[in-house]
């Protein structure tokens, strides 16, 4: 009783920073399902579950759930090597399964084990892909790289472009200090106008393949929709082994959010880890149920809750009701949305993740840094996700033992 009194125990500012919240998901959810190459609807679904369900659960007062781009690699990968987002969505069951567990058993503290040079190694990773997969939708097309002159549509390209200038330009414009104009929901405004501009014009016109697609008609058309988990696969090694991921994964990237977000709050009050691992685990539970993606605290959203003033879980509760109101009476308006300003959306996230200046510090601070996060990063990129962050790990610790070896021969020198 007394944590549902603190969640409403600011209401006007709460309410205000969830809508903020809600515009800056939208795009986000959208464009993470459209990386992960699943149906947009099923981002959506996350970003309701996340800010529904968690709110409840959790301690934390100013994170703010929903799909990650640090999963959209491992969803579209293992999605391929499953066969099918069904059996995707049963792993995402177990991996949720997973995480409750991990927290009963209290092992939130651990993630603290994992070095920073991994971790980061493996979020700059992660950023690459983002931004290789999305070059594509840039120019509207749907296949690899390599086809992207062939499949060169001039409308979806120039909205890419006015996307990437606007969201790289925002930040020296005067609008960017209102917390209620975040720079994806402008961009998505542009794309909507100039998908209109372009309709009837040839060679600018906007074909209907390039624009989100969710599902029209209210809860019964969302349901028909929506994928269902392949409850059979259960028994499958495979899917266990791809749960698995998920869940470290997912985890780790929650608790580094957390943490974050907890470094900026102004009331400085700290988020229990293992009671956010058992809340993040019932949301990937129901939202694999649901047909939903795989979720985790995201310090995005969490940071534009902060920003527009959001004290308590309030907050998320309210950008979970709008994102489920969008969901399902809005479908008409959401489908009017380029798929291609949304790409550009994540080629900005991607490129954060993976940005120059980050190379540049991780060498700036000595090989025994640079090291493990360039092999973390070769690896992720080589093999896969959980591969990759183990033999990050691995080679971590071994340069820790040569270095500690070193260092006790200068000694004894």
């Amino acid at each position: 009783m007394q944590s549902l009194r603190a969640m409403f125990s600011h209401p006007r500012g709460d309410a205000v920073a969830g809508v903020v919240v809600f515009l800056v998901a939208v795009p986000l959810c959208l464009g993470i399902a459209l990386a992960s190459g699943v149906p947009p609807v099923s981002g959506l679904v996350a970003g309701v579950v996340g800010g529904l369900l968690v709110p409840f659960l959790s301690r934390s007062p100013l994170s703010v759930t929903g799909p990650a781009a640090g999963l959209t690699s491992i969803v579209l990968f293992e999605t391929k090597a499953l066969g099918s987002f069904e059996r995707l969505l049963a792993a995402t069951m177990i991996a949720g399964a997973i995480q409750v567990a991990l927290g009963l058993l209290r092992t939130g503290r651990f993630a603290s084990l994992v070095a920073e040079p991994v971790i980061r190694g493996m979020l700059a990773a992660i950023g690459v892909i983002i931004v290789w997969k999305q070059l594509p939708a840039l120019v509207g097309g749907e296949g690899a790289v390599t086809e992207m002159i062939s499949s060169f549509a001039l409308g979806p390209a120039l909205v890419a472009g006015v996307s990437l200038v606007v969201l790289y330009g925002w930040g020296r414009t005067p609008l960017a200090r209102h917390a209620f104009l975040p720079p994806a929901l402008i961009v998505v405004t542009l794309g909507v106008c100039m998908g209109l501009a372009f309709a009837g014009r040839p060679g600018l016109a906007i074909d209907p393949r390039q624009l989100v697609d969710v599902p029209l008609g209210g809860w019964s058309a969302l349901r028909d929709a929506l994928p269902v988990p392949e409850v059979g696969s259960l028994r499958d090694p495979a899917v266990w082994r791809v749960a698995l991921t998920l869940a470290l994964v997912a985890s780790i990237e929650t608790l580094l959010s957390l943490k974050a977000i907890d470094g900026l709050d102004p009331l400085r009050r700290t988020s229990p880890p293992d009671r956010e691992l058992v809340a993040q685990g019932a949301a990937n539970m129901a939202s694999g149920w649901l047909g939903g993606l795989p979720v985790t605290a995201v310090i995005v959203r969490s940071g534009a809750n902060l920003q527009a003033g959001g004290r308590e879980r309030l907050s998320a509760l309210v950008h979970g009701a709008l994102l489920a109101v969008a969901v399902l009476f809005a479908g008409r308006l959401l489908n009017m949305i380029p798929l291609a300003c949304l790409a550009a959306v994540l080629v900005q996230v991607g490129l954060k993740l993976a940005s120059p200046k980050l190379l540049l510090e991780e060498w700036r601070l000595g090989w025994t840094r640079f090291v493990p996060f360039a092999g973390t990063v070769a690896a992720v990129l080589a093999t896969d996700l959980l591969k990759g962050v183990v033999a990050g790990i691995a080679l971590e610790l071994a340069i820790r033992i040569v270095s500690g070896r070193s260092s006790g021969d200068r000694k004894a020198a």
